[in-house]
This record gives C-alpha cells, sequence and structure tokens, in this order.
C-alpha cells in the first residue's frame, strides 16, 4: 500500500512537472510573439493617428484604402502559418536542416506573390476603393494612400514568410526586435513625411513602406545566415516552391473567406456616413491590435503543436491545447475589461469630430464584450493550423462567412443610421466571431486532426 502511495504521488509529481514545463515553453514562444503581434497593428495605428488630425475624410480614406491593403497581403498570411507548421513538424522530427529549406522555399514564393500583389493592387486601386461606396473626398485620400503602400507589398509578404521559417524553428524574439524597430522607424517617418515635410496621407503610406522594407532585409539576413550554418540551399527550386504553394491553398481560402467578412464589416460601414465610416476604421483597428495580442498564444500554439505532432506526442499536444485555451479566455477577459476602462478615452487620439468620437465609444463596448469569444476562436486556429487541419480550416471559414452574410446585410438594409447602426454593426460582427469559435470548439474536441510524423 505505501509503495502505491509513493507511487501515486510520483506519478503527481512527474505531471506537475511536465505541465510547469509545458508552461513555461508556452510562454517562451507566446510572450516575444505577443509583443510583436501588437507592434505589428501599431503601425496602421500610428497611420490613424497621425492622418487623424488631417481631418474626416483622410480617416476615413484611410480605413478604406486599409481595409484593401491588408486584405491583398493577409490572404497570403499562409506565408507565415503554413510554414511555421512545416517547419516545426521537421524541426519536431528531428530534420532541421530540411526545415530551414522548407522555409526557404516559402521567402521565395513570398517574393514572386509580393511581385504580382503589388501590381494588381496599384492599378487596381481606383476600382477597388470604390467599391465601398464612400464619398468622392473619401475615395481620393483611399487612392492616394493605397498606390503608395502598394510598393511595400513584397516586402511585407518577405516578413510573413521569414517570421513563419523563425516561429517554426522556436524563435519569437527575433521578430519581436524586427517589429520594435520597424514601428519605431514607421511611427517617426510618418510624422516627418505627413506633418512636416508635408505630403499628407501620401506621407504615411511612404514611411511605413520604408519601415517593412528595412524589416524584410533584416529578417531575411537571419534566416540566410541560419541557412548556411545547416548548409541548406538558397537557390530557387520550382519543386519546393510549387509544393509551398500547394500546401497555402486550404489557408489561403481560409483566409479569403476571413478577409471577406471584414471586407462586408467595412462595406456595411460605409453606408452609415462618412462620420461613423471613420469611427469604424478606429474601432476596428483596435480590434485588430487586440486580435493580434490575442494571436500570441495562437502563434505558439502553432510552433508547439507542430513540433509535438512531429515528434508523435498526442498527450502533450492535448495537454498543451487545454492549457492555453483557458489561457486565451482568460486573456480575452482581461482586455475586455481594459477596453470598457478606455472606451472613452481611446476615441480622443483619434479625432476631433465629437460624432466620431461617439460613435467610436459606443462600439469598443461591443468589441471589449467580443474579447472572449474570439480568445477561442484564435486559440484554436492557431492549434488547427500548427496540426496542418487546413482543409478542415478552409470550409469551416467558408461557412462561417456564409452564416454571417445575412447579419451584415441586415444591418446594412435595415436604414440604420449614426452610432445606432454601427453598434448593430458590430454586434453583428460579434455574431461572427461566435460562430467561429463554436465551429472550432467542435472539430478540437475529436482526434481526427492530430496526425503525427514529419509531413502530414
Amino acid at each position: 500500500m505505501v509503495r502505491g502511495r509513493l507511487s501515486g504521488v510520483a506519478q503527481r509529481d512527474t505531471r506537475e512537472t511536465a505541465g510547469a514545463s509545458r508552461s513555461r515553453e508556452i510562454l517562451r514562444l507566446a510572450v516575444p510573439a505577443f509583443l510583436a503581434l501588437v507592434a505589428e497593428p501599431l503601425f496602421l495605428l500610428a497611420d490613424s493617428a497621425i492622418v487623424g488630425h488631417l481631418g474626416t475624410s483622410a480617416l476615413a480614406g484611410l480605413g478604406v484604402a486599409s481595409a484593401v491593403l491588408l486584405t491583398a497581403v493577409n490572404i497570403f498570411i499562409f506565408l507565415a502559418y503554413g510554414t511555421t507548421a512545416v517547419v516545426a513538424r521537421r524541426l519536431g522530427a528531428g530534420d532541421e536542416r530540411g526545415a530551414v529549406s522548407a522555409g526557404i522555399d516559402g521567402v521565395w514564393l513570398a517574393l514572386m506573390l509580393g511581385a504580382v500583389g503589388a501590381i494588381v493592387t496599384a492599378v487596381l486601386a481606383q476600382p477597388l476603393v470604390q467599391l465601398f461606396g464612400a464619398s468622392d473626398a473619401v475615395v481620393a485620400e483611399a487612392v492616394t494612400y493605397l498606390r503608395w503602400s502598394a510598393l511595400g507589398i513584397p516586402s511585407m509578404l518577405v516578413v510573413l514568410a521569414a517570421t513563419g521559417v523563425l516561429r517554426g524553428l522556436q524563435d519569437t524574439r527575433t521578430p519581436l526586435v524586427a517589429s520594435v524597430v520597424g514601428f519605431t522607424g514607421n511611427a517617426a517617418l510618418s510624422l516627418l513625411l505627413v506633418h512636416g515635410v508635408g505630403w499628407g496621407i501620401a506621407g504615411a503610406a511612404i514611411g511605413t513602406v520604408i519601415a517593412q522594407t528595412g524589416m524584410a532585409l533584416g529578417l531575411v539576413l537571419v534566416v540566410v545566415r541560419g541557412a548556411r550554418r545547416l548548409g541548406s540551399s538558397l537557390t530557387f527550386h520550382g519543386a519546393g516552391v510549387l509544393r509551398a504553394a500547394r500546401g497555402g491553398i486550404p489557408l489561403l481560402v481560409r483566409t479569403i473567406a476571413l478577409r471577406a467578412a471584414l471586407l462586408l464589416t467595412t462595406w456595411s460601414a460605409a453606408g452609415l456616413g462618412d462620420e461613423q465610416l471613420a469611427a469604424h476604421q478606429v474601432a476596428l483597428t483596435v480590434w485588430s491590435t487586440l486580435a493580434f495580442a490575442l494571436d500570441a498564444l495562437a502563434i505558439a500554439a502553432q510552433a508547439l503543436t507542430g513540433k509535438t505532432l512531429g515528434a508523435s506526442d498526442v498527450e502533450g499536444t492535448r495537454a498543451a491545447t487545454a492549457v492555453m485555451v483557458r489561457w486565451s479566455v482568460w486573456f480575452g477577459v482581461i482586455l475586455a475589461v481594459l477596453i470598457v476602462a478606455l472606451h472613452r478615452v481611446i476615441p480622443l487620439g483619434f479625432s476631433q469630430d465629437p460624432d466620431v468620437r461617439s460613435a467610436l465609444a459606443a462600439a469598443l463596448l461591443v468589441v471589449a464584450v467580443g474579447q472572449p469569444i474570439a480568445g477561442i476562436a484564435f486559440i484554436l486556429d492557431g492549434v488547427l493550423i500548427g496540426a496542418g487541419d487546413t482543409r478542415w480550416l478552409a470550409w469551416a471559414q467558408v461557412a462561417a462567412t456564409v452564416a454571417y452574410l445575412p447579419m451584415v446585410l441586415a444591418v446594412r438594409l435595415s436604414g440604420a443610421e449614426g452610432t445606432a447602426g454601427l453598434v448593430w454593426l458590430w454586434i453583428a460582427f460579434t455574431g461572427f466571431m461566435t460562430v467561429r469559435s463554436v465551429l472550432m470548439w467542435l472539430r478540437a474536441r475529436g482526434d481526427a486532426w492530430m496526425v503525427v510524423g514529419a509531413e502530414r
């Protein structure tokens, strides 16, 4: 009996030790990822604050242009997410050289897609902006910002790919350094070029392009050094790039469906008037900033899930997932409390228009309520991406967007105006995030997504 008790105590101590080690590993990856991800949307927050003092039309124009630009870039988020999962799996299986080689293929793919994306965005800037139905003054500002920003798309995609490589190698510190340096440079350049030199909204775009290019060069240099140390090839390999492209298709579908939901939200906001569109732009930027904060655990989930499944550790994968879901929900609660406390303070930094401030304050309350729900969606999205369960994710995201369509159309066609219309729009968007969370939770409860080995 004594021996049985001792054995039970030993097993409990082992589990507690494993749990503590798992928590430290999550924090080691998540804390730098959190700081880096928060820094990324600060590019847009800095532009919003600086451009906001040019007037309501400029701020609203930034909102429309940003919606198009972020769509043009973020539909290729698989360059980061897919690369993280592939590199982490191979690392977990003990093939570090193969992991880096797969990452290099992703960087080459990013350069190719970035060049095409820049040309298409610049050429189609006017018709893309006009789809939102904004006023002529807003359209003019948006087109100017979008055409200049298009020059930075190749660098933005390279940043995604190189960051994915480093995350897969369990390094989230280097992307943090790049983000902090890039954000600081972007804020200084935008302020100088917009108000110092007097280039207006074009100055904000040019400042961001310069900062993103510097980030891309720095991250690529780190990846190249690692490749040379391991003897990995840096040359272009068509078969590897094609494999990376094929593997990214499901995530591309998932991201297009997600961006479609965000674009539908901005389209609906444009029908509420310039003041409400300007308020929505800031509210969406705040939501995006919070999303990046919540996504820090999802980044850790991608890297850890890929590594543990690559090492065939199913039990460790399940345990880490449970811990991260709990943490993400509580983190969402903390963010909600913070936004509620600051919902009347935040608008003061973005506009001098009292109508914009009033609408934004009301919308931020809805943004706050949705944070715990968003936490579930983001963390499980990261887990399933890390597991390579991308085909299911693609169809689930399409289903969520289809479910959102009648919600957002109801707001646009209801005739709701002013602050009330914007509040109802954000309530509908929270409904969309609820659908996403439920679908992810149902999938994570099963075992079909937990495929082990170096290859999915």
